[in-house]
């Protein structure tokens, strides 16, 4: 089983999620078997603005163990992530970060803050 450890810069507190990668997904959100996925999946809360589809950068983690086991990112979420609030060298996507070994043990610090700008043009 693998592991996602889960802590919050506002101070709520850390959560651990056992389970099956092979199973994902687990909800609709976000590539199956990512962070975003399990996340929600689990009953926690991510914002998640675009609904998980690497479309905006609310989902933002900062992976601080297991960087290594999640599925290299992409152009589209490394552009994205430069306009996310406090990037760092290990930053990903919370809908693109897909945990790709079964045994692996994750942790993720979910920041205080995120970037989430709404154009008014949705749906128009």
């Amino acid at each position: 089983m693998a592991k996602l450890i889960v802590r919050y810069e506002d101070g709520r507190p850390e959560q651990v999620i056992e389970f099956d990668p092979a199973r994902a997904p687990f909800q609709h959100d976000g590539e199956p078997g990512s962070i975003l996925d399990v996340i929600l999946g689990h009953g926690l809360q991510l914002e998640h603005a675009c609904g998980g589809s690497c479309a905006c950068t609310t989902c933002h983690v900062v992976v601080k163990q297991g960087f290594e086991k999640l599925r290299p990112s992409e152009e589209n979420e490394d552009d994205l992530l430069d306009k996310a609030v406090g990037l760092t060298p290990t930053s990903r996507l919370g809908c693109q970060a897909v945990v790709t070994d079964p045994n692996a043990e994750i942790v993720v610090v979910v920041p205080r803050y995120t970037v989430n700008i709404d154009t008014g043009s949705h749906g128009r």
